[in-house]
């Protein structure tokens, strides 16, 4: 029996469609009062008999972080692939981000050892990859280093990779993959979701920032093929392609038919926003929309390489323009 984590999100939701087209049943766990409804949306967008499909999951109400809830959810389960997470550039939401990133995938982890689990997919991120100096291509093999990367996203989802390493070292069969920006469709308040949003209600700014992005569909059949296959205890970066943020947006803008953004955002724009945002925040208690780290992000310069994947699997990735243009349709069909 499969169980998934984080079924109610992007990778999550994906991934639980294409499990439900090879499985007769998949366990999938979600926190009370979560939005299963959009999980269904995804499923419609690949097939007509999504509501047999969508019916193949027992959901279990639990929380990664409630080790009492999860104990049901384990029952009878071989192999687990883990994507709940926190993501957050928020320093105020450091502390939830190492109870639900850290903590609960020790939960996870644990629950895997005493199960006997035979193997268990991590979905992690970029932004545990330590980035490589002088403009070289980062890989898998760039060591951690915390001082330079030491906002709290990376920290947690690192600390969450140590976990699963420890269920390694206690007889599991583990891969992690590592994915750079994940592009797909219906959720369209957060992550990479919202950019398409805003573009589509008119954005006029843009960055030249470089960084690796990735379509959910990949992200998604390359674990699969991963839990499938003999490989085991290794790290996979998913990148597509490494490109700008001018060109992902003016891409998106193209197939809304909307104006492409025309005005670039300097350092010093950035540096000054940021700031505003934490007082708004401050005085709203409202979620900041940049933030100091968010903002120097968006003009770092980073590249990413797959090779490592692509050997491994023989894997070729959509292109990014096709990735755009079938999440810029699901997003007009979601209107």
């Amino acid at each position: 029996m499969i169980l998934v984590t984080g079924g109610t999100g992007l990778v999550g939701s994906h991934l639980l469609y294409q499990l439900s087209l090879e499985n007769d049943t998949i366990k999938a766990i979600h926190r009370k009062n979560s939005d299963l409804q959009a999980v269904k949306n995804v499923f419609s967008y690949f097939s007509e008999d999504y509501e047999a499909l969508f019916k193949k999951i027992q959901w279990i109400e639990a929380d990664i972080t409630d080790v009492t809830s999860l104990v049901i959810a384990f029952k009878n389960v071989t192999e687990v692939y883990h994507s709940a997470a926190l993501v957050s550039f928020d320093p105020k939401d450091y502390r939830k981000m190492r109870k639900i990133n850290i903590e609960g995938t020790s939960n996870i982890v644990n629950f895997c050892i005493d199960k006997k689990v035979k193997k268990l997919c991590f979905v992690s991120s970029i932004a545990t990859i330590e980035k490589s100096a002088n403009k070289k291509m980062t890989d898998e093999t760039n060591e951690w280093n915390l001082e330079k990367s030491n906002y709290g996203y990376a920290i947690t989802k690192y600390g969450a990779e140590i976990e699963v390493w420890r269920a390694s070292q206690e007889g599991i069969d583990v891969v992690i993959v590592n994915p750079g920006v994940i592009l797909g469709g219906g959720f369209w308040k957060n992550g990479s979701g919202a950019i398409f949003s805003k573009i589509f209600k008119g954005l006029n700014f843009y960055t030249e920032g470089v960084t690796g992005f990735v379509a959910v569909n990949d992200v998604v059949k390359i674990m699969m093929v991963l839990m499938k296959n003999t490989i085991k205890n290794e790290r996979y970066i998913l990148v597509a392609e490494n490109v700008s943020f001018k060109t992902v947006f003016s891409q998106i803008a193209l197939n809304f038919n909307k104006k492409e953004p025309s005005i670039k955002v300097s350092k010093l724009m950035s540096e000054i926003g940021w700031r505003v945002e934490k007082i708004k925040s401050t005085l709203t208690n409202k979620p900041p929309v940049l933030t100091k780290h968010s903002a120097k992000s968006i003009h770092n310069n980073y590249t990413f390489s797959s090779e490592k994947i692509k050997k491994a699997l023989d894997f070729e990735f959509e292109p990014i323009t096709s990735s755009i243009k079938n999440v810029c349709e699901f997003y007009k069909k979601d209107l």
